[in-house]
């Protein structure tokens, strides 16, 4: 059987990506595509590698007839999918990409995107969308809202560590490394080649990066009392990928055959052996995650870096993995293409 979705906000990366993977999928089929603003162009217009692709025309949301779709792919700006899903029938299931019901507090909401949430009573219901965290409360929802691409990278890592009480939650601190792609699409002068093509930047460092509310909503559930960490993330003259360092209080080898352990019989995560640590460049283009410990050169601390593709696993992979649980398909359906090397 063959489930007809549409994705909305199809001219940006994650919806384009998306397309790239339902392309192959064999339970899902594109009925619709929306951009508002290029709406009436061909997909092939704004990707021309999408061209040999027999894909619907880009239309305005409005003229989607949705009693014809089973799911929503919401690859919207943050804040427009609020009222949106609000106004969907009841029947269709949605996978936001965006940070609109990351949140169960609708005030930790209003305090980190400056503005009240306009669907507070979706807000609440929603299933914070980290599959391999959230798998049977995925199957039932309606409403699964993604994860940050950054969030998801760190929570592979160190999710496990606080579950097992093995590393001091008073002591993490995280350095992200982030593909160019992770800043969106839209023509922003400090992204233009000539500035960014030789250069590291750090960008919103400190207390002000959004994804921390993330960190401090999931890893305080975890540990039963509130957890901060420190997070510093910056940009890198790449198109693509997320690498995490976290340093953390803990033994190395406990760490590792604690990891080892919670993923064993997960298919995207995969745990590299003792002291080997993953590249950006391994997961280009896929639904993997690669995490790796190793010990630091003083005893009791250690040293665990993950890795995903931003667009990928990081947003519209880990959607389309999230959309076969709600849609009772298997979950690696359509998503267990090789990364591309080099």
């Amino acid at each position: 059987m063959t489930h007809n979705v549409a994705i909305l906000g199809a001219s940006g990366y994650t919806g384009a990506e998306l397309v790239r993977i339902i392309a192959t999928h064999p339970g899902l089929r594109i009925a619709a595509l929306s951009a508002d603003r290029k709406a009436g162009r061909p997909m092939s217009a704004v990707f021309p590698n999408l061209r040999h692709l027999d894909l619907p025309t880009l239309c305005t949301i409005d003229e989607i007839d949705f009693s014809q779709i089973e799911l929503v792919f919401c690859a919207l700006p943050h804040g427009l999918s609020q009222a949106l899903v609000r106004d969907l029938p009841m029947g269709v299931k949605v996978v936001d990409l965006g940070a609109d019901f990351r949140l169960r507090d609708p005030k930790a909401y209003e305090k980190w995107y400056g503005a009240k949430h306009c669907a507070v009573e979706l807000q609440e219901t929603a299933v914070y969308g980290l599959t391999e965290f959230y798998r049977d409360q995925i199957r039932d929802a309606r409403l699964v809202a993604g994860t940050g691409c950054n969030a998801a990278t760190v929570q592979f890592a160190l999710r496990p560590l606080i579950e097992a009480a093995l590393i001091d939650l008073d002591d993490i601190i995280c350095d992200l490394k982030n593909g160019i792609s992770g800043a969106g699409r839209s023509l922003k002068e400090n992204m233009l080649f000539a500035e960014r093509s030789t250069d590291v930047m750090g960008y919103s460092l400190g207390s002000v990066h959004r994804h921390l509310s993330e960190f401090d909503q999931e890893f305080s559930a975890l540990a039963g009392r509130p957890v901060e960490i420190s997070f510093a993330p910056h940009l890198v003259p790449v198109n693509r990928g997320i690498l995490a360092s976290c340093h953390v209080k803990g033994d190395a080898k406990a760490i590792h055959a604690a990891l080892e352990a919670r993923y064993a019989d997960e298919p995207f995560v995969v745990v590299l052996p003792l002291g080997q640590a993953p590249g950006m460049g391994q997961v280009t283009g896929s639904n993997f995650c690669h995490v790796g410990v190793v010990g630091d050169r003083r005893p009791g601390r250690a040293l665990v870096v993950s890795t995903l593709d931003n667009l990928n696993k990081g947003s519209s992979g880990q959607a389309v993995q999230n959309a076969n649980l709600m849609l009772g398909l298997p979950e690696t359906q359509g998503l267990m293409l090789a990364p591309v090397f080099p």
